[in-house]
């Protein structure tokens, strides 16, 4: 009997050569994924883009001008009330109406949604990163740093963000700097709810073998915080902007109404409704435009919040009534 011997290893087929070959995927595709997944989600970030795209786009940004006709601070001859006009594709002349000076309306509330916009971003964005650091070093370092931090925190929550929101609108405003520096003194004082988040998420991952297994290596501190740990509290950071973001844009109404934030002749949505709540009764539209982005701005970014919460955290992945009614039925035929 002869034994035929093949020597050599043979060779492997490459991974994407396998048909049964599982491709795994980063973290980051599948937080994209189950974001995907909430259709209520991704329809408000897209919808929120489009207003923002076309407040921006109609009455200009800068020195970029815009395509809609009418300056939000140029005169017509009289009041009027909305013409809208649907074909041939045209928004008519006044499509919001006129204002009681015969301002367009239309421009009003876009250049409003511009200025409520930039407030919402720039106080999300800058109280995010105030609120991440502060949180991070009480959280990593513990121990006199964690208590003085801490107890500034709590000096500023026990006094209501109203009235913080007050003094320093009161203070920009007066001065005339200007809806940038508003939104920045803004968010000086927006930070504290952000930072006790980071700073709990910290004390619980500073803890964990990676952070040893650094400590080991050599990495310093603030690598360990930047680059080791903050990854993976991003998900809170990320989803606790969104949620700052979303009432930044009610305190910026609530200031601007009760004559504390933007002042003419800029515009802003809050603003606009305190301007024109004598004329709720007579020229209603005057009133109802303003509040209906005011309230559909602030869903649009809290359903964002939402879906994003979800992604990072699939424990807070809810039971789809299809998916519990075949449950059901399945228990009930064992049954």
């Amino acid at each position: 009997m002869s034994v035929n011997i093949q020597l050599g290893v043979p060779t492997q087929p490459e991974p994407e050569d396998r048909p049964d070959a599982v491709v795994g995927k980063s973290q980051g595709r599948l937080i994209f994924e189950r974001f995907l997944q909430n259709r209520i989600s991704v329809v408000s970030l897209v919808l929120f883009v489009l207003v923002i795209v076309f407040a921006f786009s109609a009455t200009g940004f800068g020195p970029i001008p815009g395509w809609w006709k009418h300056s939000f601070t140029s005169l017509n001859a009289q009041a009027g009330a909305p013409s809208l006009s649907l074909w041939p594709f045209s928004l008519g002349d006044h499509p919001f109406g006129q204002n009681r000076i015969g301002v367009d309306y239309f421009a009003l509330v876009m250049r409003g949604i511009q200025n409520s916009v930039i407030v919402m971003l720039v106080i999300g964005g800058l109280g995010t990163v105030v609120g991440t650091v502060i949180g991070a070093i009480a959280g990593y370092y513990r121990g006199w740093v964690d208590a003085v931090l801490m107890r500034i925190t709590d000096v500023f929550i026990v006094i209501p963000a109203i009235v913080i929101g007050a003094v320093v609108g009161q203070t920009a405003g007066s001065s005339g700097l200007g809806v940038w520096v508003l939104s920045i003194l803004l968010a000086l004082v927006s930070w504290m709810s952000i930072a006790r988040l980071v700073r709990a998420e910290f004390l619980s991952l500073r803890e964990r073998e990676f952070v040893e297994a650094a400590r080991v290596a050599g990495a310093s501190d603030m690598r360990i915080i930047f680059k080791h740990i903050l990854p993976n509290a991003v998900g809170v950071v990320i989803v606790s902007a969104t949620l700052l973001a979303a009432s930044a844009i009610l305190l910026e109404t609530g200031l601007s109404y009760l004559g504390y934030g933007i002042r003419p002749p800029e515009s802003s949505l809050g603003l606009l409704i305190s301007d024109n709540q004598s004329a709720f009764s007579t020229r209603p539209w005057l009133y109802w435009w303003p509040a209906l982005f005011i309230v559909g701005l602030a869903l649009l970014v809290n359903f964002v919040g939402d879906g994003l919460r979800d992604a990072f955290d699939p424990r807070q992945k809810r039971f789809k009534r299809r998916k519990m009614r075949e449950i059901t039925d399945t228990v009930a035929k064992r049954s």
